[in-house]
């Protein structure tokens, strides 16, 4: 009977989210329409999302970004947001995605941890900024000389551990190191950080049931890249 019960009791996590999950999350996001950073008009689609980004760091590459004055629309800004793409970028200090991107504060909703991976909190931001804010696009953005690829290509051929709790990273972005050590590229540094945001890239587009069907319904996609440190320029993979 109790099984019954509780069976009769439960409720999907889809209903629940698209229920009163979603509705607590929106008003703790703003008690008003969310407001972009940027005077443009948010872009419609994913293409046009991941345009926008291309088109800002080209801008980026050239010193001709646009958006300089970060005063600029701070009491719209305190109304609510509407970032229209979401970033997960590794902690590295030089990687900076409004930088990168040429965005403004309020357009880009972005996740860091060392190595650019998603774990479970990192899933449930980004259901949080697709769901509720609007994202079009996940990008997963990882950077040339990356220290937490670095580590994990050293522990694997040391076959040590790093201390503390730096394991929990060097687990997180081992399976990229292991799917390209097979095929013993040049650069194997490049190889497995390129794999690393391709893997985590597929797993925020597999992400039931939330992302998954956005992702089904085409109202978000997202895309791999890497950033290099010298050059400033994206490459989209």
């Amino acid at each position: 009977i109790m099984c019954d019960q509780c069976t009769k009791a439960t409720i999907s996590r889809r209903g629940f989210f698209a229920g009163g999950l979603a509705l607590t999350l929106a008003a703790a996001s703003s008690g008003t329409p969310a407001l972009a950073q940027s005077s443009e008009a948010p872009p419609a689609n994913p293409d046009e999302a991941l345009k926008r980004l291309m088109d800002g760091n080209a801008r980026y590459v050239a010193n001709e970004a646009i958006n300089t004055d970060h005063s600029a629309g701070r009491a719209a800004r305190s109304r609510g947001q509407q970032p229209f793409a979401a970033v997960v970028a590794c902690a590295d200090s030089r990687v900076v995605p409004e930088l990168i991107f040429d965005q403004g504060p309020g357009d880009l909703f972005v996740i860091r941890v060392a190595g650019n991976f998603i774990n479970e909190d990192g899933l449930a931001s980004l259901e949080y900024g697709a769901a509720v804010l609007g994202i079009k696009t996940i990008i997963i953005l990882g950077h040339t000389a990356c220290g937490a690829v670095t580590a994990t290509i050293s522990s694997i051929e040391d076959n040590e551990l790093p201390p503390g709790h730096l394991p929990s990273l060097v687990n997180a972005i081992r399976p990229a190191v292991y799917d390209v050590m097979s095929d013993n590229p040049t650069d194997l540094l490049a190889a497995a950080t390129a794999q690393n945001a391709k893997l985590n890239a597929e797993k925020a587009a597999a992400a039931d049931p939330i992302l998954s069907e956005l992702h089904a319904s085409g109202k978000i996609k997202s895309a791999a890249a890497i950033y290099d440190i010298a050059t400033g320029k994206v490459d989209f993979l």
